[in-house]
């Protein structure tokens, strides 16, 4: 699709439902075919969980941190007539992260796979070299299948439809990836050396989801790494700010500090939204950039609840325990990325199933200020957002101080076992997943919205399309999954799923229909 290309978007009229990346790339790409897009955002800034809060007097991101899949946002920029370096500075990290276990067990992943392969060669000995080599292939030859299929292409309901669509000749590589093995079990096939198994099963918490539990389809997020980690200037939330000005020169209207209320329908199908004030807003589409669990537990009116399929807690991915934080650092040479992890990881993920944050966990370090090499600290504070993995339970657990303190002690103990001290009473904000249940309603803090347990996750997650004609789901909680590009392709699915179903209004000339509300089963229609 073009920005010149108007012919179908000329006078459709789309309300978006939140700000997030999902919905400004679904913003942008709909405002540059003509259409008249509305924005409707409870927060006052665009950008959803890519945002920044205030601590200590820095803004500190306080989403996700990890740009990759560059290409992506390159994409969409071009097809509302614009280059994506015109609008936000990106640079491409040398190291992808640096990780560590204790003093001297220290490895660094690079943009260039030798320096990696060499690196881990020096770390764990050649036979771990050669490991990394076949995983290297393997999550390569994974990605590739599954690239413009599945994370690229519209859901799909089943095995057979992915089997279609990736060819009908071609059954190795449906078996090729590994849909029915744990990504722990395959990566011990990799990996002898235990630290190496740990490193690169952390990649399935990128989808908050547990590596004893995904499967080994997901070593695909090692490849996507792989092909380029960017630094960009200003955060995630530069980013979204970029988004938003696209979409804006486009004529897109956005609406902060207002929530929509309630979808509503004439005749079947969609025809605008009611706000929390009373204003209706007409629309002949409305893309719901919220999880999906929050349409579900009728959180925008009781036809929302119809349109999309719930799934119980023990189904939600992780919540998280996240300190962002202005503070000195000393001992530990940070990079911008850092994984600081435990001795027992399979105890981490029996910890949070038994409903408890890990009492020695893993901890991901982002230290905001910190671009390329290993030049010299930052003088005095510096940002940093600091993530541990915890359960989906913000809207069955509160948090007590006392337990809030015993996070943060295990989190410094885990960090001071790699030889990284923080400042005692370091400023800070801690958010848990009673704060991550406020900003994402009705999913317990989920910030990945379902978990990708098990071979049919992947089918099981919502797609675009809903059970009411006109409304349709966008963001990192819907089909193609979690993470910054995901979101922002599913909002690119959402854009034509629009486009395509307005044209095909057009041609098919339909005539009114009496008033009344949609009753299809969610559970047939919330499939592509």
């Amino acid at each position: 699709m073009g920005a010149g290309n108007k012919a179908w978007g000329a006078d459709a009229r789309v309300a978006i439902i939140g700000a997030g990346i999902g919905g400004l790339a679904a913003a942008a790409l709909l405002a540059a075919r003509g259409c008249a897009v509305t924005v409707i955002e409870k927060a006052h800034h665009p950008g959803g969980k890519a945002r920044q809060l205030p601590v200590d007097g820095a803004a500190i991101d306080a989403g996700p941190t990890v740009f990759t899949l560059r290409d992506v946002f390159e994409d969409i920029f071009r097809e509302c007539g614009a280059e994506l370096t015109d609008h936000v500075t990106i640079h491409r990290a040398d190291v992808l992260a640096r990780h560590a276990w204790e003093p001297g067990q220290q490895l660094d992943l690079f943009a260039d796979p030798a320096r990696s392969e060499a690196a881990i060669g020096d770390f764990a000995g050649a036979q771990a070299a050669a490991g990394f080599r076949a995983f290297r292939a393997e999550a390569a030859r994974i990605h590739g299948i599954l690239d413009t299929p599945m994370l690229r292409g519209s859901k799909l309901a089943w095995p057979p439809s992915l089997m279609w669509r990736i060819g009908l000749w071609r059954v190795g590589d449906l078996l090729a990836i590994r849909p029915y093995e744990s990504l722990w079990k395959v990566l011990g096939q990799h990996f002898a050396d235990p630290r190496l198994r740990q490193l690169f099963a952390r990649y399935s918490t990128y989808c908050g989801s547990s590596p004893f539990a995904t499967p080994a389809t997901l070593m695909l997020i090692a490849h996507v790494e792989a092909q380029g980690v960017w630094l960009l200037e200003g955060g995630m939330s530069a980013l979204a700010a970029a988004l938003m000005r696209l979409a804006q020169r486009h004529g897109a209207r956005f609406r902060f500090g207002t929530s929509a209320a309630m979808v509503e329908t004439r005749g079947g199908r969609i025809s605008g939204l009611a706000l929390a004030d009373g204003e209706r807003i007409e629309a002949d589409a409305v893309i719901a950039n919220a999880d999906p669990a929050a349409l579900a537990a009728g959180r925008f009116g009781p036809l929302g609840a119809m349109a999309v399929s719930g799934y119980a807690p023990r189904k939600r991915s992780l919540s998280a325990m996240v300190w962002l934080a202005h503070t000195r650092t000393s001992g530990f040479p940070l990079q911008r990325h850092n994984v600081l992890f435990s001795p027992d990881y399979p105890r981490e993920f029996a910890d949070i199933h038994g409903g408890a944050p890990p009492s020695d966990p893993s901890v991901y370090v982002c230290a905001q200020d910190r671009g390329e090499g290993s030049g010299p600290a930052p003088q005095g504070r510096e940002r940093i957002q600091i993530i541990v993995n915890a359960p989906a339970n913000g809207d069955s657990h509160a948090y007590t101080e006392q337990e809030k303190d015993q996070c943060t002690q295990a989190m410094t103990r885990s960090l001071a076992r790699c030889g990284l001290e923080l400042e005692p009473d370091f400023p800070h904000t801690l958010l848990t997943p009673n704060a991550f249940e406020t900003f994402l309603p009705s999913t317990g803090g989920a910030i990945y919205g379902r978990a990708s347990h098990g071979w049919a996750a992947s089918f099981l997650r919502q797609g675009t399309r809903t059970g009411i004609p006109g409304l349709y789901c966008a963001g990192g909680s819907t089909h193609p999954g979690a993470g910054v590009p995901m979101a922002a392709l599913s909002g690119r699915l959402a854009s034509q799923a629009v486009l395509h179903d307005l044209a095909s209004m057009r041609r098919s000339h339909p005539v009114a229909m009496a008033g009344g509300m949609s009753t299809r089963s969610a559970t047939a229609a919330a499939t592509d």
